[in-house]
């Protein structure tokens, strides 16, 4: 169930890390409702940038605005900034907390091209998915079908890694 149900306010994410924001919104949540909780942080990692926008990839251009403005701004700056080296691939760390001390974690990274320019007919996602190429299947992340792009997607993958560790935690 989201946190915004339980009447619980987003977290702050201070942090230089995927893992230290994801465990931060996790403890926030287990703190406020005293349940086990679910969190992820994910972003987009672009080399020629150093790794940016990484953990700010969500207000990477401002926080004026609404999700639709911002993503436009975001994938703008992006554009702006890239040069010829255009590798980049989206992070996303999952974190499951049993109480605010103890958790379990994933995190995987999906590679793939940041394009150079967005594909008109990209429909599907949000964020920087209409720039993002997935070379394996020569498509942007927003060309692709929803229950496709969720299996292969950085957040899919890490969710299925933690599962999977869940399960190898419950065997021993």
């Amino acid at each position: 169930m989201p946190q915004s149900r339980l009447g619980i306010s987003e977290a702050d994410e201070p942090h230089d890390t995927f893992l230290e924001n994801a465990l931060a919104k996790a403890r926030h949540a287990s703190r406020a409702t005293g349940l086990p909780a679910l969190a992820d942080d994910s972003g987009l990692s672009v080399d020629a940038l150093g790794g940016a926008p990484g953990v700010h990839s969500a207000y990477y251009a401002g926080r004026e605005g609404d999700r639709e403005e911002r993503d436009r701004r975001n994938n703008g700056k992006l554009l702006a900034n890239l040069s010829d080296s255009r590798s980049a691939h989206y992070v996303c760390v999952h974190v499951l907390v049993k109480n605010a001390k103890t958790g379990i974690r994933s995190s995987p990274k999906v590679c793939g091209t940041a394009r150079l320019h967005a594909r008109l007919a990209a429909a599907n996602g949000f964020g920087y998915d209409p720039l993002f190429l997935v070379r394996e299947l020569g498509k942007t992340a927003a060309e692709l079908d929803p229950v496709h792009k969720n299996r292969i997607s950085h957040r899919g993958i890490a969710l299925q890694k933690l599962v999977a560790l869940l399960n190898e935690s419950r065997r021993r």
